[in-house]
């Protein structure tokens, strides 16, 4: 009899042993495969985001009025006007521009904000434009001189490049160009060239590096 219970015991332990196992086995499957999940027949399935490569810096060596060089510009990056009149970058669609204030964007940039607040129609005559890419990520447009375009579109420009980016063209900046706002480092708040003059334009100074610097909703 002895015998007869100590076989039944093993049996019975082998088999909790087993539906531990399965139980283990079931939590264990999200774990594992945490990139999708179930979807219905014909639905879509979801993953996780993933870190984008930041994108490359656009010079248009085309001469032009401003609002050619703009439009040549946002059929480049392949972006529209937004829908809404002010909305963050972060809540914009793909695809769309906006624009900022000079004063807001110096203070996004040098405090390395998480985020901007775009406007679809310029709130001043020295507003920077902002361009949100198909893959979600942000470009900085603006003007610069002739000497710095080879060298900010070149594949392999120094690691950190001195550049001043301005919210309209100039005579000493013609070129319109759009660097990717998440490999730019800002110490200084934008300067307007005429002082006295509150539509002038602005110039902006920063250092444009080879590699992304943060990762934030403005250049993911």
């Amino acid at each position: 009899m002895a015998l007869t219970w100590f076989a039944s015991y093993r049996t019975r332990g082998a088999a909790a042993n087993r539906r531990f196992a399965a139980c283990l086995l079931v939590m264990m499957i999200p774990v594992a495969f945490p990139y999708e999940n179930a979807a219905a027949p014909g639905g879509k399935t979801e993953v996780l985001p993933i870190q984008k490569a930041a994108p490359a810096a656009v010079v248009i060596e085309t001469a032009g009025s401003e609002v050619e060089l703009r439009r040549h510009m946002r059929a480049k990056t392949g972006v529209v006007e937004l829908k809404t009149e002010k909305v963050r970058f972060s809540q914009a669609p793909t695809g769309s521009f906006g624009f900022i204030a000079p004063p807001s964007l110096g203070i996004a940039l040098v405090m390395q904000s998480a985020d901007l607040e775009l406007d679809k129609v310029a709130p001043v005559a020295n507003a920077y434009e902002v361009h949100k890419l198909a893959d979600g990520s942000g470009l900085l447009v603006g003007f610069m001189g002739k000497e710095l375009a080879p060298e900010v579109s070149s594949s392999e420009r120094p690691h950190t490049l001195r550049i001043a980016i301005y919210s309209n063209p100039l005579g000493k900046a013609p070129l319109i160009v759009a660097v990717p706002i998440i490999k730019l480092m800002v110490d200084r708040m934008p300067t307007r060239i005429e002082p006295k003059k509150l539509d002038s334009a602005v110039m902006l100074e920063m250092d444009l590096q080879s590699t992304a610097n943060r990762k934030s909703p403005i250049g993911q």
